[in-house]
Order: C-alpha cells, then sequence, then structure tokens
C-alpha cells in the first residue's frame, strides 16, 4: 500500500460548516419548528427549490461583492455556469415569475433551505447556514411591511426574547435614492454609498466618514428625519404591542434589489450586539425574468445568528433524547417477548428503545442515563410472568411497580 492511500482521512468538516451531532439536531430542530410554527400560525405556505441555480440569477440583482468574491461557482459538466445558491429571494422571485398566471395573490411564502456564501468563517457567519425565508408577493401597500416585521417581532418573542432584548431598526432605501439625487451621484457611485453605509459597523468611525467624503460631501451624523412611511409603520406597529422599534439611517442592507422600507433585528445584549437578521422590500425582482411587476417585501433570518442569540439570552432548550422508554434486559428473556412489549407500547405513543448492548444489568441504565431517556425498565422472567414491571424515572431516581395495561398511561402523564 503506498504511503499516500494509507493516509488517513481527517475527521473534520470542511472549514466554515457544521456537523451536527444528535444534541445540535436537537437544537436545530427547535429552531426550524420554531420558525414553522409561527409563520404557519401567520398562514404562510412552505415551498421549496434546490441548492443549484444558474449564475446569471444573481449578477447585477444580488451584489457584485457577493457573487464575485463569495459564492460557490463552477461549470458542471455541460459547461453552464452554476452557483450553490448564496440567498433564496432571487429563487423565490423566479419561482413567483413562472407561474405568475396561476398564482393567487397575495402570497404568504417561507421556506427553510440551506445556503452557501465563500466568506471567512467567524461568529455568527459561517460558509453554509440554513434559514427561514418569509415573503409577501402582490402587496405594495404598507399593511405588508406592517405584517412582515410583526412576523418577524413574534418569531424573537417564540424563542422566549424579551421586548428588552432586541431592538428592531427600520429605514427606507428611498433616503438613499434622495440622497443619490440631491448630490448627483450615478448609479454606480448610489451602489457605493450602500455598501460603505451597510459596512459601517464593520469599519472605524474615521475609515467610515472618510469613505463617505471621497464619495459625497455629507456627514453621516446629519439629522435626517424620520420619513412618514416609517413614521407610519412604527406607530402602526406600536399599537400592536410592538414598541422595540426605532428609525435608524444606517440600516441600508446590502442587496441590490431593495426598493423601499428596510429593517434589522438587533441583539442589545453588550456581548452579541449585532444584527441578528433583516430584510424588506423589493418590488422589481420579478421584472428581471420578463414577467410583470410584482411588488414584494420580506426577510431571512439564519440559525446561526438565532442560536448565538438563545446561547446569549440562557434560552436553549435542555436536550432530551427522542427515547421516552428505554427496555433493558435480565437474564435469558427471549427478544421475542420484549420486541412484542415494545411494540405495544409504540402503539400507545410512546418511543422506545430496546437494548442491544448484551451488557449488565447495570450497565444498561448507565446507558440508558448517558442517553439522557427518562424511564427505564429491565425485563426480566420474573417480571413477564407477573406481568408487572418496575419502571424508574432517571430524572429522580424514582421506582413505580405497575401493570403492563398501565405502563403507557404512567409514561406519558409524566413526560
Amino acid at each position: 500500500m503506498s504511503k499516500e492511500s494509507a493516509k488517513k482521512l481527517s475527521t473534520e468538516s470542511y472549514k466554515g460548516v457544521r456537523d451536527f451531532y444528535p444534541e445540535d439536531m436537537f437544537i436545530e430542530n427547535y429552531i426550524f419548528n420554531t420558525w414553522r410554527k409561527i409563520a404557519e400560525s401567520f398562514g404562510y405556505e412552505e415551498y421549496n427549490a434546490s441548492i443549484l441555480e444558474p449564475t446569471e440569477l444573481y449578477r447585477g440583482k444580488t451584489s457584485d461583492e457577493i457573487v464575485n468574491e463569495q459564492t460557490y461557482t463552477f461549470r458542471d459538466r455541460g459547461d453552464r455556469e452554476v452557483t450553490l445558491r448564496p440567498e433564496m429571494t432571487p429563487t423565490v422571485a423566479r419561482m413567483v415569475a413562472g407561474k405568475m398566471r396561476d398564482l393567487a395573490f397575495p402570497l404568504r411564502w417561507y421556506s427553510i433551505p440551506n445556503v452557501f456564501r465563500y466568506e471567512q468563517p467567524q461568529r455568527g457567519r459561517l460558509r453554509e447556514h440554513w434559514q427561514l425565508n418569509a415573503d409577501i408577493f402582490g402587496s405594495s401597500s404598507v399593511d405588508a411591511d406592517i405584517e412582515i416585521i410583526t412576523l418577524a417581532y413574534h418569531i424573537m418573542k417564540a424563542f422566549g426574547a424579551k421586548d428588552e432584548d432586541f431592538v428592531i431598526k427600520i429605514n427606507n432605501r428611498k433616503i438613499f435614492d434622495d440622497l443619490a439625487k440631491k448630490h448627483g451621484l450615478t448609479p454606480e457611485k448610489k451602489t457605493a454609498l450602500l455598501r460603505i453605509v451597510d459596512k459601517k459597523d464593520k469599519m472605524p468611525a474615521k475609515e467610515f466618514q472618510q469613505k463617505l467624503d471621497d464619495l459625497i460631501e455629507w456627514s453621516f451624523d446629519l439629522n435626517i428625519p424620520e420619513s412618514s412611511d416609517i413614521t407610519e409603520i412604527r406607530l402602526r406597529l406600536a399599537e400592536l404591542g410592538i414598541k422595540n422599534t426605532i428609525f435608524d439611517i444606517g440600516i441600508a442592507r446590502g442587496f441590490d434589489y431593495y426598493t423601499g422600507t428596510v429593517f434589522e433585528v438587533f441583539d442589545t445584549e453588550p456581548k452579541n450586539k449585532r444584527s441578528l437578521f433583516g430584510g424588506g422590500r423589493y418590488d422589481n425582482l420579478t421584472e428581471n425574468f420578463g414577467g410583470d411587476r410584482v411588488p414584494a417585501v420580506g426577510f431571512g433570518v439564519g440559525d446561526v445568528t438565532i442560536r448565538d442569540f438563545l446561547e446569549t439570552h440562557d434560552l436553549l432548550p435542555e436536550y432530551s433524547s427522542p427515547a421516552h422508554l428505554y427496555i433493558g434486559k435480565a437474564g435469558e428473556v427471549g427478544n421475542k417477548k420484549i420486541q412484542e412489549l415494545a411494540w405495544k407500547l409504540r402503539e400507545s405513543g410512546i418511543h422506545v428503545a430496546v437494548d442491544i448492548s448484551d451488557k449488565k444489568v447495570g450497565d444498561q441504565v448507565k446507558l440508558a442515563v448517558k442517553q439522557r431517556v427518562l424511564f427505564v425498565i429491565i425485563v426480566g422472567e420474573e417480571e413477564l410472568a407477573r406481568g408487572t414491571y418496575k419502571i424508574k424515572k432517571l430524572k429522580d431516581s424514582t421506582e413505580t411497580e405497575l401493570e403492563e395495561n398501565k405502563l403507557a398511561e404512567y409514561i406519558l402523564k409524566n413526560l
């Protein structure tokens, strides 16, 4: 065997992505299930699409920086340029444009896709993550903007966040349109301005102002009043009990397609004081596919930043095994009898794991404890003959002797 073929493979995952061991998957599913529950409570329908898209879908529509520097782009065997999606909005716009005549507007759609960005991994930012995308298509009303921000707010609340734990910063891209017009900026310089403002918090204040000075004679600290749209949105959100909103001229959003309201949700905890997620209005994206203009507003929230938020605020759920009951074996009991007992309990809604380790009884119990199963029963010939079993609650080590037909009721009552 050559040295090359004998080389051991690394157990590390690819840089910037994650392995999900059961406890990690438990948290991931908690995040996904919370997203899904709240989105559907607002009447949003789930959709999905492939992670592969033609690269042209993103050129000139997302951000040149993202397309040129941050995507996984390659040529397939048919010499087509394809990209692992860096975001979901162009995909859903393509889907809506493709079935425009068949759809009943306004649409409320959501998806939980995985997306890919080739960038430097750091806290809150990896090369692959999953995110909830929620969008309304077919309404230019401020009511749609209000609903999408309300949905974002209730997602945070569903995770146990208090109002003081996060703030919703709102702006409007039309403010930058007005600035560009006032200062005679070309479309390219206006895009550059948006990029600078979007990266404000990632550079020293002096460097930020210098970049502005090189582009436009405008002091960022200039007091620009709220637009009437933003004032209306914030007032109406307050009427709905959503009072942790502020106007922030620094919210620009990095994508080129935003046309109006933009917002970001920020953690207020100093240890994690960062943008958690955001979105806004994009009214022109479907026109890129040769179809009619369909106004739209939406947001994307990633699993990485949400997990960081939950961890920072001590809101992570406590792990529990999917198995409610572990059935161990004592002596020479036949496997058939144990499997019959397990199946009867499963039919009652109990999740049952049966020991296959052939370990000693004490070690079987230790295994159940380590796997964080809630209850354990050890089955021997004596238990089978009597038809009664000692069930142990592993959390507090209490034991209860029950007849077989009482086991399911007891377990379900104590879950």
